[in-house]
C-alpha cells in the first residue's frame, strides 16, 4: 500500500522506515531536506514540497503527518486539506489534543476529506518492537489503512477506538498514566539511593523486571539508564511535559473524576524547573515567623 508520510523526525523517519520494511510505498516530504534524501536512499519516494508530494501519491491519498502537536500540525493538515480531494485521508500521528482532532474532523468533513487521530506509543524503539497505535476517525478509513497499522504495531498492538478524537483521547489518558508510573519509580529509586546499604540501583532495576508484580518497560529503561550513569551524573534533574498531563488533569476536573496520583506527578514536573521557588522561600520565612526556626541565607 501506499502512504504519504510528512515529518520525518526521531518517530516519523522510524515510523517511515517500519514501513518500508513491511513492503509499504512511502512517499516522504520534510522541512529538513537532508531527511527526506536520507529516506530515498533507503528506498522511499522523497518529496520536495507539499504540491509535489500529494502529486505522487495516488488516490485515494493517504497522508501520515508526524509533526508537534498544535500550530505546527494545524499548518500542515490545512495545507494537505487544500491540495487534496474528496475520499483522500489524512492520518495524525502526533500527540494532538482531542479536541482539535474532533474541530479538525469537522471542518475537513463537508470537503469528503477523512480525518484520522492516531495516538501512537513507542518512542525511539518503535522501529525495532513496534508501535501501539490508537485510532479514532471513521472506521472506513480505519479499515482502509489496516495494512499499514499491521505493519506498524506489534500483534494485536493496535486498535479501532471509535469516533474522531478518541484515539488521541486514548493516548492522552495513556501519557498521564505515564507520567505516574515514571513519578512511581523516581521516588522509589531516590528511596534506594538515599538508604545506608550501599544498593546496586542497576541491578535491582534488572531483577525487579523477573517475575516482579513492578516489572514493566519503563523498569527496563530505569535499569538500562542506571548501568551507563549509576549516579545520573550528567542529567540535570528539570524534567519537561508536553501536554497530555495537563490535558488530562482538566478533562478529569470538568468530569469530577478523582486523580490524585497524575495531579502530583504533574506538578512534580512543574517543581523541578524551579531552581529556588518563591513559594519555598516564603514557606522557610513563615517558619521563622511563627516558631522562631532558622532559615537558610543565600
Amino acid at each position: 500500500m501506499q502512504i504519504g508520510m510528512v515529518g520525518l523526525g526521531r518517530m516519523g523517519g522510524n515510523m517511515a522506515r517500519r514501513l518500508m520494511r513491511g513492503g509499504h510505498e512511502v512517499v516522504a516530504f520534510a522541512t529538513d531536506a537532508a531527511s527526506v534524501t536520507q529516506l530515498a536512499s533507503e528506498g522511499a519516494t522523497g518529496a520536495t514540497t507539499l504540491d509535489d508530494f500529494t502529486r505522487k501519491l495516488r488516490q485515494p491519498r493517504h497522508a501520515w503527518v508526524m509533526v508537534p502537536a498544535g500550530e505546527a500540525t494545524e499548518q500542515v493538515v490545512m495545507d494537505l486539506a487544500k491540495r487534496m480531494e474528496r475520499g483522500d485521508a489524512i492520518i495524525d500521528g502526533g500527540n494532538s489534543s482531542f479536541k482539535d482532532s474532533m474541530r479538525r474532523a469537522e471542518a475537513l468533513e463537508p470537503k469528503g476529506i477523512q480525518y484520522l487521530d492516531a495516538g501512537t506509543s513507542g518512542g525511539l524503539w518503535g522501529l525495532r518492537e513496534g508501535y501501539c497505535l490508537m485510532v479514532g476517525g471513521p472506521r472506513v478509513a480505519f479499515e482502509r489503512i489496516e495494512p499499514l497499522l499491521r505493519a506498524l504495531a506489534p500483534d494485536r498492538g493496535y486498535l479501532y477506538t471509535g469516533p474522531s478524537g478518541s484515539g488521541h483521547f486514548t493516548k492522552m489518558v495513556h501519557n498521564a498514566i505515564e507520567y505516574g508510573m515514571m513519578q512511581a519509580y523516581a521516588e522509589g529509586f531516590e528511596i534506594l539511593k538515599s538508604s545506608a546499604f550501599g544498593l546496586d540501583l542497576a541491578a535491582i532495576a534488572e531483577l525487579w523486571n523477573h517475575g516482579s508484580v513492578v516489572r514493566s518497560w519503563l523498569l527496563e529503561l530505569v535499569h538500562s539508564a542506571l548501568e551507563k550513569d549509576p549516579t545520573l551524573e550528567k542529567i540535570r534533574g528539570y524534567v519537561e511535559d508536553s501536554g497530555e498531563g495537563r490535558w488530562t488533569l482538566a478533562h478529569a476536573i470538568e468530569s469530577a473524576v478523582p486523580a490524585p496520583v497524575i495531579a502530583l506527578s504533574v506538578m512534580e514536573r512543574f517543581r523541578s524547573r524551579q531552581e529556588d521557588s518563591f513559594g519555598n522561600k516564603l514557606l522557610a520565612a513563615l517558619r521563622h515567623q511563627f516558631g522562631g526556626h532558622a532559615v537558610r541565607e543565600t
